[in-house]
């Protein structure tokens, strides 16, 4: 049970900067008055701004401060609940919202709407429809229960009887049922891409075995064709040094001993030219010399011829020699060139088969490389290691998606049957049933204690069926306005024993804002202050009414409120 202890406000619509107390659990029942515009009303403002952060009046929260100070509005309500007890102090300009328990400030979330769901749903357990019908009754913005939309009824029944819970918990499954259908399309999206990439897979294992294998068999074409090479190249070069061996045989030192002997000739040659120039130089000399240059004697003519004579035979002599050895020096060159056409013809022989060598080592390394390559390629046709490790990954996410689809179906089951439960139609249709009994025993109850005698009924889709006594159907909007007024009573103090019994919404306090002065009339009035006067100690009534001349005597307590200047306050 939540027992309102104080409500306290100072710059809030007409009261000035200082702070206006009144303390709720001081009497039973209590009569506010005062003249129009005087302030009477402005406590059901402070405290539905303190709770909920909005005034009870149709007034924007702008309007709330006071014109005339214009900053500083200050809110406070302390009230205990579950053995604690609790300080809301809100205010603007500047804006202020906490909440203190035992004297300790709870944690500001950072969200102002996070932190005034923890005092709803937390705390007082009750939002502002339900604190709007179960606390105060007023004739300026209130909305009767009858008058409210089937969502609002129920909404503030579910709310009495503590079973929003459900309500909350359907939002939950709800969000849960989004979130399951949208996990089942994703997983079976992921499904239908697994087993595409599996396809895929198998597909390039068995592509890469293809594949494989034609080069294994181009390769091993490949070597056969080079080994066919380097062996006819090796083959070539055995007829080749075959071919040299016999011209080296031919060969042999004869280059030598012709190079020996071609250089003999030439110096032969030489000698011989040499005795024939001599010879001719004699010759000139006798010729064209008569004394000796030695003796000085001359020299015979006969002698002279003698010694030409002498000299022409052996020039003759010489000249025979040269042109024999001339013959012999040809020939020798001959066969010099011979030979040196042979030895260049081996040396062409010899870098043939060099280079023969040299295409059959680049031969061989390729055919190495090849044959290394074909093992590879073999390997990896008998045992695609990793091709099959990806797809045996492939394959247990599969199975993996495929289990946790199968959850996820199973989860949907138990969502949409928990969903049918919460619904509006299900486990809270059959709580309200229960209770509705009860609910349409205390409303008649109640209209009979303010003498209208009529059989009120509401079902569990919150629809009214109202009989009077000759058993004619009427609906809500049938009835006078003060008939409503008895009605809304009625609901009033049904939705407030309901609370009682659930300790839900449960409070000490109730406040009625000009009920008197508009619908009830006379009888109605005394039938009403018998009503509120039985409801025990626990309950502290306020009653907000211009008629304070002909209720003074009802009421244990009475606040004035009167406008001093510009500012409303509490007389004294």
């Amino acid at each position: 049970m939540i027992i309102f202890r104080f409500v306290r406000w100072k710059n809030l619509l007409s009261t000035g900067n200082y702070f206006t107390e009144i303390k709720l659990d001081n009497n039973q029942n209590t009569l506010v008055v005062g003249e129009n515009g005087s302030g009477k009303s402005t406590m059901l403002d402070a405290l539905c701004f303190a709770l909920f952060g909005k005034a009870f009046r149709n007034i924007n929260k702008p309007n709330l401060l006071n014109s005339i100070n214009g900053k500083d509005c200050v809110v406070e309500v302390e009230f205990d609940s579950n053995n604690k007890s609790y300080k809301i102090i809100r205010g603007i300009k500047p804006n202020k919202f906490e909440i203190y328990c035992n004297g300790v400030l709870l944690n500001q979330d950072a969200a102002a709407k996070d932190y005034q769901d923890i005092l709803e749903n937390q705390i007082l357990k009750l939002n502002f429809k339900s604190f709007t019908q179960v606390v105060i009754l007023g004739s300026a913005s209130f909305v009767p229960f009858m008058q409210l939309s089937a969502a609002d009824r129920r909404a503030i029944i579910e709310d009495l009887l503590d079973i929003q819970i459900f309500s909350t918990m359907n939002g939950v499954v709800k969000d849960k049922v989004s979130q399951n259908k949208q996990s089942l399309t994703e997983v079976k999206y992921n499904i239908s891409l697994l087993e595409e990439k599996i396809k895929m897979q198998l597909e390039s294992i068995e592509d890469h075995k293809k594949h494989n294998e034609q080069e294994i068999k181009k390769k091993k074409l490949e070597v056969t064709k080079s080994k066919k090479q380097a062996k006819k190249l090796t083959d070539d070069n055995v007829l080749i040094q075959k071919h040299i061996d016999v011209l080296t045989s031919k060969v042999g030192d004869k280059k030598d001993k012709l190079d020996k002997k071609s250089k003999s000739l030439f110096q032969i040659k030489g000698k011989i030219q040499t005795n024939i120039n001599r010879h001719q130089k004699d010759i000139e000399f006798y010729e064209n010399n008569h004394d000796c240059p030695t003796c000085k004697q001359s020299i015979t003519p006969e002698w002279k011829q003698s010694q030409v004579d002498e000299k022409n035979t052996k020039i003759d002599t010489q000249k025979t020699n040269l042109e024999e050895v001339e013959v012999e020096l040809t020939k020798v060159n001959t066969e010099i060139e011979s030979i040196t056409n042979i030895i260049n013809h081996i040396a062409s022989h010899q870098n043939e088969i060099t280079k023969n060598n040299a295409t059959v080592t680049a031969i061989n390394s390729y055919i190495n490389k090849a044959v290394k390559e074909i093992n590879e390629l073999s390997t990896k046709v008998s045992s695609t290691t990793q091709d099959n490790e990806k797809l045996s990954l492939l394959k247990t996410e599969l199975s993996n998606s495929e289990l946790e689809y199968q959850t996820l179906l199973v989860d949907k089951q138990y969502l949409e049957y928990a969903g049918t439960l919460l619904k509006d139609g299900g486990i809270k249709t059959r709580i309200i049933k229960q209770y509705l009994p009860i609910m349409n025993k205390l409303i008649n109850k109640y209209l009979s204690a303010m003498d209208f005698f009529v059989n009120f009924n509401i079902d569990e889709n919150f629809n009214e069926t109202i009989k009077s006594r000759y058993r004619d159907e009427f609906g809500y909007a049938n009835f006078s306005e003060g008939e409503k007024m008895r009605i809304d009573l009625a609901l009033l103090f049904t939705w407030r024993q309901i609370a009682k019994l659930k300790n839900s919404t449960n409070t000490n306090l109730l406040i009625l804002d000009e009920v008197f002065d508009s619908s009830l009339d006379t009888v109605g009035t005394e039938e009403f202050l018998k009503l509120i006067n039985e409801m025990g100690h626990e309950t502290n009534v306020f009653v907000i009414s211009h008629k304070g001349d002909q209720l003074f005597d009802k009421f244990r307590s009475v606040i004035r409120f009167e406008k001093k200047g510009n500012f409303s306050r509490i007389a004294k």
